[in-house]
């Protein structure tokens, strides 16, 4: 296990990217309106990030991903590729996934938009994943085990019998966009051994915590261009994502608006 502890110096680097990554999304919620193209999005955001902030979007090019945003619309669980054909709808909603590079620092977040009026259903799904997120930040402080953040996560989900996507997880975040530990959104028995899971916190971990969130099964499939993943049952999905730093005495929410 290579956890890097951050020093103050780099957590005011990343605090610096995680501070930009929360104007993209505030910026970019005023252009989300039926009839609107994600690719467009994915232009004005892409345009704030350089050009405006002097930054580089960290998506761009990673592992061959083609745009500087995820933008993941109703049955899309994430990694959507924004492109000209998929045009907001009323009722639609979406996720948007920013990750900024900024003095060699990254920093990660996402949140949930709806587009007009959705249906009641969907509030529900966001309104539940962005409580969960909130429910697991308030237990994260040094000495406690990483694992118990998603066993939070996942009893608070299935008591609205919703269900926790397993195939994805959280991540260290600092110099790399992605380092270890990696945080699970849901609790197994058999994880609790492993030192790859099995992780007691300290101060000056940081790592994003992401729960994906379906109305139906929580079983997903990847779509052909090799990133898009969608719900099975073709059911709404949900995810809010914050990047998190492990203070001495608990945790600051670097991507808190």
């Amino acid at each position: 296990m290579n956890i890097y502890l951050k020093s103050l110096s780099d957590i005011k680097k990343i605090r610096l990217s995680a501070k930009i990554a929360c104007d993209i999304l505030k910026y970019i919620s005023q252009y989300i309106k039926p009839g609107i193209s994600t690719d467009r999005l994915d232009f004005l955001c892409y345009k704030r990030i350089v050009d405006y902030h002097k930054a580089y979007p960290s998506s761009l090019g990673y592992n061959g991903f083609p745009k500087s945003v995820c933008i993941s619309i109703n049955d899309v669980v994430c990694h959507g590729i924004p492109n000209k054909k998929d045009i907001l709808r009323e009722g639609d909603i979406l996720n948007i996934d920013v990750a900024i590079l900024k003095n060699n620092y990254h920093a990660d977040m996402s949140r949930m938009f709806f587009v007009g009026k959705p249906s009641k259903q969907a509030r529900n799904l966001c309104k539940i994943t962005q409580n969960s997120l909130n429910l697991a930040l308030k237990i994260i402080k040094p000495g406690i085990n990483l694992i118990l953040i998603g066993k939070i996560i996942q009893k608070y989900i299935e008591n609205y019998n919703f269900s926790v996507v397993k195939n994805f997880c959280g991540h260290g975040i600092g110099r790399k966009l992605h380092e270890e530990p990696y945080v699970l959104h849901y609790y197994s028995r058999k994880y609790i051994k492993k030192d790859f899971y099995n992780v007691i916190l300290k101060a000056g971990m940081v790592f994003t915590v992401e729960p994906m969130v379906n109305v139906g099964s929580n079983k997903v499939k990847i779509m052909k261009d090799g990133w898009t993943v969608k719900t099975l049952d073709g059911s709404l999905s949900a995810q809010y994502e914050h990047t998190v730093y492990v203070t001495n005495y608990g945790c600051e929410v670097l991507t808190k608006a």
